[in-house]
């Protein structure tokens, strides 16, 4: 599959361009939060210690491409904080940012000599993002924040899974991703209240555990009204049927929903089970969970008598939804994913081209800009502390 060409031109601007970013934070949610703000042609510069930003460490076959994808469009300066000229550098560079992002453990960036209060007293335009797994206050703030515990302790990993078998924590770094998001998103409004002059700077005390636990929706009520606590259901849903994972005759996969009740009734035509609509057991979406497995039984059968390719050409073209399971070779080798552009070929030093996900999303008057590749550790330092107004002794003595 031929994918879309991107080339990195540092003189492109987009609908951030004069927004200068700070970002301390190591590792996957304020990679997130500050790439989102990056592709849409903020300046930002990671500020990172000597041994660089975890993620670069994050390698497959010894090759940094986690780092090339968050790391793009931003830059490096290389701050040993521990040391007072770099301490130095780093005020001059709070005073001309924007947005600062740091995802230190509750109380260290205090430590440092780095408190908001300080901060904004500083530069009190600056919209401070604090980054953490529980937030910044609760009995929890001082305990280690990865995702891992979020994904479990959110009650996200309760959900996910088979009933007979151990909950599931997501094989990537979900709670970071979702978290930022948000914190793209409450960076935004800050900088709008700031622009519209209802505000000046601010503290964002983003934790993981709320943006994921938000992901539950309204499971929290459900509880408090029927006192119950929903159930793992594998594939299938808790509140829609039919909706499940379906095995075809050629061993594949396709993913099946019928949530609405009309959909669900088209469903049970095509499977030539027409009787279901006039049964009381599936006379309505609540009927059809309550009698899920026989739901599922009823549609298992009729795809495991079919090819994929052709159960879902029956399916598309009776209008059900559907669609296949796919692996990531999968996604890479299908047109609709090159000609929307969400599998991109983003120019790289190392392998002349490196697929990964577009700018998102696509905005018709100010879209995304391919401005910058990931930066080397360091590589502008002499560029930003300059642009901060060190002189070139100053640089040298603050960035060895």
């Amino acid at each position: 599959m031929t994918f879309t060409s991107k080339h990195f031109d540092p003189t492109a601007t987009g609908p951030l361009k004069g927004i200068r970013v700070l970002d301390l934070s190591r590792l996957m949610a304020g990679n997130m939060l500050s790439l989102q703000l990056a592709d849409f042609g903020a300046d930002v510069v990671k500020v990172e210690p000597p041994e660089g930003d975890p993620l670069r460490a994050w390698k497959d076959d010894g090759h940094s491409l986690f780092w090339k994808t968050y790391g793009r469009n931003k830059r490096s300066v290389m701050l040993n904080l521990r040391q007072a000229p770099a301490m130095a550098a780093l005020w001059k560079l709070v005073e001309t940012a924007d947005v600062f992002i740091e995802n230190y453990r509750p109380g260290t960036l205090e430590k440092m000599g780095l408190a908001p209060e300080k901060l904004l007293e500083r530069n009190p335009d600056l919209i401070v993002v604090r980054i953490s797994g529980f937030g910044q206050t609760g009995p929890y703030a001082q305990y280690p924040g990865f995702g891992t515990l979020i994904e479990a302790m959110s009650g996200f990993a309760d959900r996910t899974g088979f009933p007979d078998r151990e909950p599931v924590l997501p094989p990537l770094a979900l709670a970071d991703m979702v978290a930022g998001i948000y914190g793209a998103s409450s960076t935004m409004m800050a900088l709008y209240a700031r622009q519209a002059g209802t505000a000046r700077g601010q503290v964002i005390d983003l934790s993981l555990l709320e943006p994921m636990f938000s992901v539950l929706g309204p499971e929290a009520a459900i509880h408090a009204v029927t006192g119950k606590i929903k159930q793992r259901a594998g594939s299938a849903s808790n509140t829609a049927s039919p909706r499940n994972v379906y095995q075809c005759r050629d061993g594949k996969y396709l993913a099946l929903s019928g949530s609405t009740p009309a959909v669900a009734r088209r469903i049970f035509e095509i499977i030539g089970r027409a009787d279901m609509n006039d049964d009381p057991r599936f006379a309505s979406n609540s009927d059809r969970v309550k009698h899920r497995p026989l739901v599922d039984e009823a549609i298992g059968a009729w795809f495991a008598t079919r090819d994929s390719h052709e159960a879902l050409e029956t399916m598309r073209q009776a209008g059900a939804t559907v669609g296949p399971i796919y692996n990531i070779a999968d996604a890479m080798g299908d047109p609709h994913f090159a000609e929307r552009e969400i599998i991109v070929a983003a120019e790289d030093e190392t392998f002349g081209t490196l697929p990964m996900h577009d700018i998102v999303p696509k905005m018709s008057g100010t879209p995304g800009v391919w401005r910058l590749p990931a930066p080397e550790l360091g590589q502008h330092n002499a560029d930003v502390l300059g642009e901060a107004g060190l002189s070139a002794a100053e640089i040298a003595e603050a960035a060895p």
